[in-house]
């Protein structure tokens, strides 16, 4: 009977093998995806704000929201796939972490990186906006935190659970291929799902980036702590159930 504890394969790893240059060329592709996303992905929000003068997000308005996203993730994922695993979300990082595909240190990088490059496109923004409101997270009317925190694990284990399936899965085969699309499909689907009710993030560093710039930080636990948690159940219950490769060294992300 094969042995099935993904718990096997979660790694430290070390300084020596982690923080190697090809590590910081990693980390630096995750900063440029994750600011290309970011860019993309709030400078639409902020673009419909001031075509409707802050008005409240119409359906159009939405869809406008979702297909920005999804078609920013594409990219990114699509440019720094080769490099870093393109990950351009701790959620996904923290996912492959406990599936044992990219170690703790490596996995710290990556999350500095992605930090950076979301506060780095939000900074952008709101100076080349002329200094508009950099718009956050938030929920709506009637809506709880503990609501929101359930859309997020819910959505972000969708988007976690595509990303392993398309992209980490060594039996993907030409699944591999349409892997970036499928992830902003599975995005910008469940922006549309959620979007009306907590703003959708499904990624931490997304929600970090506005927060910090404009320095509100209402409810932002909900922003990590859904994703993480929807991601690690991702990360775990895929490489459990489908790929189960215990026995095998951990290597670091690459699809």
């Amino acid at each position: 009977m094969p042995n099935f504890v993904v718990i096997d394969r979660i790694a430290i790893g070390s300084v020596a093998t982690d923080f190697q240059p090809s590590a910081f060329k990693a980390a630096l592709a995750e900063f440029i995806s994750t600011l290309i996303f970011v860019f993309a992905g709030q400078g639409s929000t902020m673009a419909y704000n001031k075509l409707t003068s802050n008005a409240p997000t119409s359906p159009a308005g939405l869809v406008a929201v979702a297909l920005a996203h999804a078609f920013g993730l594409f990219v990114a994922v699509a440019t720094s796939a080769n490099i870093s695993g393109g990950h351009c979300n701790p959620a996904v990082t923290f996912g492959a972490f406990l599936g044992g595909n990219i170690t703790l240190l490596r996995g710290v990088l990556y999350w500095i990186a992605q930090l950076l490059g979301s506060t780095v496109a939000c900074l952008l923004l709101k100076f080349a906006t002329h200094y508009m409101t950099v718009s956050i997270f938030t929920l709506s009317s009637g809506v709880s935190a503990w609501n929101a925190f359930v859309f997020e694990i819910v959505m972000t284990f969708a988007l976690v659970y595509t990303v392993y399936a398309t992209a980490i899965d060594p039996k993907r085969g030409d699944v591999g291929v349409v892997a970036p699309l499928a992830i902003g499909f599975v995005l910008g689907a469940n922006i549309l799902a959620g979007g009306a009710f907590e703003g959708a993030a499904l990624n931490p560093a997304v929600a970090f980036g506005p927060a910090l710039v404009s320095w509100n930080w209402h409810h932002h636990w909900v922003y990590w702590a859904g994703p993480l948690i929807g991601g690690g159940l991702a990360g775990v219950l895929y490489e459990f159930t489908f790929i189960s490769r215990t026995h095998e060294p951990v290597p670091v992300l690459e699809y």
